[in-house]
């Protein structure tokens, strides 16, 4: 593969450029409580987005990690203080059965943590990662943790997809409140959203109660629960506010996360995957990230864009997606790997169409540049794989493109992704 084959990505494969600036590092502990360290490409800064999808901050030193939360206490005193259910209810003890009274004079972090501790879970992986030295390939083995929070009572997990190896796992265990463990089953991840969902063979489970990411203000209230740097502290809670919204790290695979919530809640390594909570208990995003160089600075996936996911998941046993049929490449890659300018000053080009594919039959061509879809502006392949989780099989998008110069509008039907295709 040749340099400028290094830079053509499909919706697969993100672009990969060096940064020699900063880097982060994936951080699990091993149940000696020793850090397996896995180092991962560096952090870039976003471009500069409108609207939605704006970048605020060059991230550097992003250690992908979920939001921890410091000392449970006084749980004594909240079973006055909100509604739990009658001892003669058969239902299991879940999160809908209880209420929080925001009016009350509990303090609203030991009700958040009364309410969803026993849907906090700890999740160790066995990991194998492997690498090119002098002598050859080599193989790394390691161990893992991270959190997630279940949520259905027949074992569905919601946790990030770099707790679980980015599916390079050789072996998945769930760690569940009363001491018992299980063995987790992969049903589903994607790494451009940091996302993933696992099961276990357990019914009955306590669950968490969902809330809406769309409707969160800047300085209201957050709590999160995890297993900060290993298990030993578990379940731990830390409360701080919601300190900003539609927030975006970019690393330097070409991989963009956004639109992130970020919080001042502590984050350490082990509590990626686990939730965060609005006032009220309700889970309001994921945790996957935060700043290493930089104190209360902690982002969390809306669980707004996990919704879709779980509930098909959970109906159907796993998530299709749909595709386009194209190679790309950003516009900027694009130039500096051929040494040519671009009309575009942002967007995908199309560097090849698959045959049969939605992009072929809309007519798409090589050297086409994708600058939106529907309205919504895409600057790299990230961009445009995000935008088609809201999309259905057959249901059609507008394309926005620039070839030769001037920009047209295509239609385009959009189909469930071929297992084949990279």
């Amino acid at each position: 593969m040749d340099d400028n084959e290094r830079n053509i990505f499909n919706e697969n494969n993100e672009n990969n450029e060096n940064n020699e600036n900063s880097s982060y590092n994936y951080s699990g502990y091993n149940s000696n409580g020793y850090g397996v360290n896995f180092v991962m490409p560096n952090i870039e800064e976003p471009k500069k987005k409108k609207g939605k999808k704006a970048s605020f901050f060059k991230y550097v030193a992003v250690a992908l990690v979920a939001a921890l939360i410091g000392g449970l206490s006084g749980g004594y005193l909240v079973a006055s203080r909100i509604n739990v259910p009658s001892n003669n209810q058969s239902s299991p003890l879940t999160a809908q059965n209880i209420k929080i009274n925001l009016t009350d004079d509990v303090y609203f972090a030991v009700a958040v943590a009364e309410k969803n501790q026993k849907t906090v879970v700890g999740i160790t992986t066995d990991v194998v990662k492997q690498y090119n030295t002098f002598f050859g390939p080599q193989t790394q083995k390691g161990t893992s943790m991270g959190s997630g929070f279940i949520i259905d009572p027949n074992g569905y997990i919601v946790t990030n997809a770099h707790v679980i190896g980015d599916g390079k796992y050789q072996k998945i265990t769930v760690s569940l409140m009363d001491g018992s463990t299980e063995a987790g089953d992969v049903l589903w991840y994607d790494t451009t959203l940091d996302l993933a969902l696992v099961k276990i063979n357990r019914t009955g489970l306590p669950t968490v109660e969902l809330g809406n990411s769309d409707e969160l203000k800047v300085g209201e209230p957050s709590v999160a629960i995890g297993n900060p740097m290993t298990l030993d502290l578990e379940r731990t809670v830390t409360q701080g506010i919601i300190s900003g919204l539609n927030r975006s790290i970019a690393f330097d695979n070409g991989t963009v996360i956004e639109p992130l919530i970020q919080t001042d809640a502590s984050i350490n390594a082990g509590n990626s995957g686990g939730p965060l909570f609005n006032a009220e208990g309700k889970v309001i995003g994921i945790n996957t990230a935060k700043m290493s160089t930089a104190e209360g600075l902690g982002f969390a996936i809306p669980i707004n864009t996990a919704k879709p996911i779980i509930e098909q998941v959970i109906k159907d046993g796993t998530f299709s997606t749909v595709y386009v049929g194209i190679q790309g490449v950003d516009v900027e890659t694009y130039e500096t790997a051929l040494g040519i300018d671009v009309a575009a000053d942002y967007g995908v080009v199309v560097v090849e169409t698959t045959k049969n594919s939605p992009a072929t039959e809309a007519g798409l061509k090589t050297g086409d540049v994708i600058t939106a879809i529907d309205g919504d502006k895409i600057e790299s392949m990230s961009d445009l794989k995000r935008n088609l989780y809201e999309y259905k099989e057959n249901d059609k998008a507008e394309l926005t493109i620039l070839r030769n110069g001037e920009e047209q509008k295509v239609t385009i039907t959009l189909k469930i992704k071929p297992a084949n295709f990279e």
